[in-house]
């Protein structure tokens, strides 16, 4: 589990395919004397497990699964990467509950200043828009966001001064694809009231446990 708040950031140093999965070797700035191999480190948003560690820079196994549903597809060696630790019990969370687990992807569409503030406005799949709701929070590449509209066919986020300076969000350029984590609340919530639909739409065609209550729901009275 992860908050959004970026630690610090890596360079994709090695990558390497693995079947159809891939080898990422990321170096970062950060102290990785308490990271042992077996630890979550999030890249990008995306939840990998360390598997060799040394000094400032970390290994880990992207699956077949995470290759397919994130940038990894098309990052190489040189790439900048938001890099955040697994967080601890004890800490505050200063940003959202985060899983790691990426949903799908997005495309920067517009960038452009207002104030102090990045406004960067991000195309994604209607089914990704369907989890977010304005002032909710979404997680891009990994960064913890507040989300400032949202439309049929892409969604919006401020980028204030601290969170351009120590992540790689204020590199992306219009065109650029990004890694997208929806609030996991939202998540549970859609499928609960989907749920609930399905089943009553259900009853409703299998004619069984019709009620009065049930054709007052159905706008039958």
């Amino acid at each position: 589990m992860f908050t959004g708040i970026i630690e610090s950031i890596g360079t994709i140093r090695r990558i390497e395919p693995k079947g159809e999965g891939r080898i990422l070797a990321v170096e970062t700035s950060q102290d990785l004397s308490e990271t042992r191999i077996g630890d979550s480190i999030a890249v990008n948003g995306a939840c990998l497990t360390a598997v060799k560690i040394q000094g400032s820079l970390f290994e880990a196994d992207v699956a077949p699964e995470t290759v397919r549903r994130t940038i990894f597809r098309t990052s190489a060696a040189g790439d900048r990467v938001n890099v955040e630790r697994a967080l601890k019990f004890s800490d505050r969370i200063d940003g959202h509950l985060v899983s790691g687990h990426i949903d799908g992807t997005g495309t920067v569409v517009s960038k452009y200043r207002a104030g102090n503030a990045w406004i960067i406005s991000v195309e994604a799949d209607r089914r990704l828009l369907e989890e977010m709701i304005e002032k909710g929070s979404v997680a891009i590449d990994g960064i913890s966001l507040t989300v400032n509209k949202c439309t049929k066919t892409s969604f919006e986020v401020s980028i204030i001064p601290h969170t351009a300076g120590i992540t790689t969000i204020e590199t992306r350029a219009v065109g650029d694809r990004v890694n997208i984590e929806t609030d996991m609340i939202g998540k549970y919530v859609k499928k609960f009231l989907h749920k609930d639909q399905a089943k009553n739409v259900g009853t409703a065609e299998a004619g069984n446990d019709i009620s009065m209550d049930l054709l007052g729901k159905q706008g039958f009275l």
